[in-house]
């Protein structure tokens, strides 16, 4: 894979950064309400330094082998990284305490696997509940309808902590049929707010993708995963 150079990974991030800001001002929002993540998944050490130079806010990784090389790396340079790939069980004791964010908790036997390692660290573990918006098989994530019981199951766990939900809506060229399952996720923690769970902050939504994050934005988006737009196809 060919390296892309720091002042083109600059100026795409530029690019980016102002059209996060035009969506939040068409949304009525400030832009320094959204973060930037960018999804760094199979881009080398030496990639991912440089973008950490850069106004990226935090990092996206797909896969626990990559994202601990890039740790012992420092290859984020002190930024924030959320795991946001599919969390495998016997893979949870290496990803709790080392992601910032857990972004993909998508199962009710997923969320006590985290919450067991996590009291084994002493420590309470950020998650976000993804949810599967497009009932797609071919995607991860938590059907909708069970939504509620897996936060009555968290109000009662003290070393999680639920910072809201994550998506990744069927793949569409039509704008409007984005932003209405973005609308959908933005609901859905409206919802899940209105249940008053204390140890729940429930003040984060990551959706929008490269080809999607204006409309993300409008809907109430507050973390945007960017990988091509950044770092160019793989």
């Amino acid at each position: 894979m060919d390296e892309i150079s720091m002042d083109r990974m600059a100026e795409n991030i530029k690019t980016i950064i102002s059209r996060i800001a035009h969506a939040a001002k068409k949304a009525g929002r400030l832009p320094q309400e959204i973060l930037l993540c960018a999804a760094c998944k199979s881009r080398s050490v030496q990639t991912i330094k440089k973008s950490a130079a850069l106004a990226v806010d935090i990092f996206g990784e797909n896969r626990m082998q990559e994202m601990a090389v890039n740790f012992d790396a420092d290859a984020y340079m002190g930024k924030a990284c959320h795991f946001i790939g599919h969390v495998q069980t016997n893979k949870v004791k290496k990803i709790v305490g080392l992601a910032n964010v857990i972004q993909s908790v998508d199962s009710l036997r997923l969320l006590k696997a985290i919450n067991r390692e996590a009291l084994a660290k002493n420590l309470c573990q950020d998650i976000l509940f993804q949810i599967n918006l497009g009932d797609e098989t071919s995607k991860d994530g938590a059907d909708k309808a069970d939504l509620e019981s897996m936060l009555e199951a968290a109000a009662g766990m003290h070393n999680v902590r639920v910072k809201g939900l994550m998506a990744i809506p069927p793949i569409t060229d039509n704008v409007s049929e984005s932003q209405r399952y973005f609308a959908m996720l933005r609901a859905l923690l409206e919802e899940a707010k209105s249940y008053q769970y204390e140890n729940m902050p429930l003040d984060t939504l990551s959706m929008g993708m490269t080809d999607s994050f204006e409309a993300a934005i409008v809907e109430g988006a507050n973390i945007v995963r960017i990988g091509t737009g950044i770092y160019g196809p793989r």
